[in-house]
């Protein structure tokens, strides 16, 4: 599980039926300050996020599928849910009512 900023979108005419009416998203991997900690990746958008939005992020194929309630879905990476502050030693280094 990661910490990820959305920074776009994917439409993809290639299509797969377990992904029939979900939104392809591209993430970008953060440290909790916001600084970038790896490569893009594109994520299944389970929650309605949109672009600029913080967000967490599963990057594991059997709790993907467990989410998505199929257990054969090529699924891998699953964006499950809204960051709305980030504390670190007891300081406030994200919060996305500032942000």
């Amino acid at each position: 599980m990661f910490l990820a900023e959305v920074v776009g979108t994917v439409v993809s005419p290639i299509q797969i039926p377990m992904l029939d009416g979900k939104k392809l998203l591209i993430v970008r991997p953060v440290h909790p300050d916001g600084t970038r900690t790896a490569k893009t990746k594109i994520a299944i958008d389970g929650i309605g996020a949109g672009t600029g939005d913080r967000v967490l992020v599963i990057d594991e194929g059997n709790s993907a599928r467990q989410l998505l309630g199929d257990p054969d879905a090529p699924a891998r990476t699953v964006i499950v849910g809204f960051v709305d502050a980030v504390e670190v030693g007891g300081e406030l280094v994200f919060d996305h009512r500032t942000d």
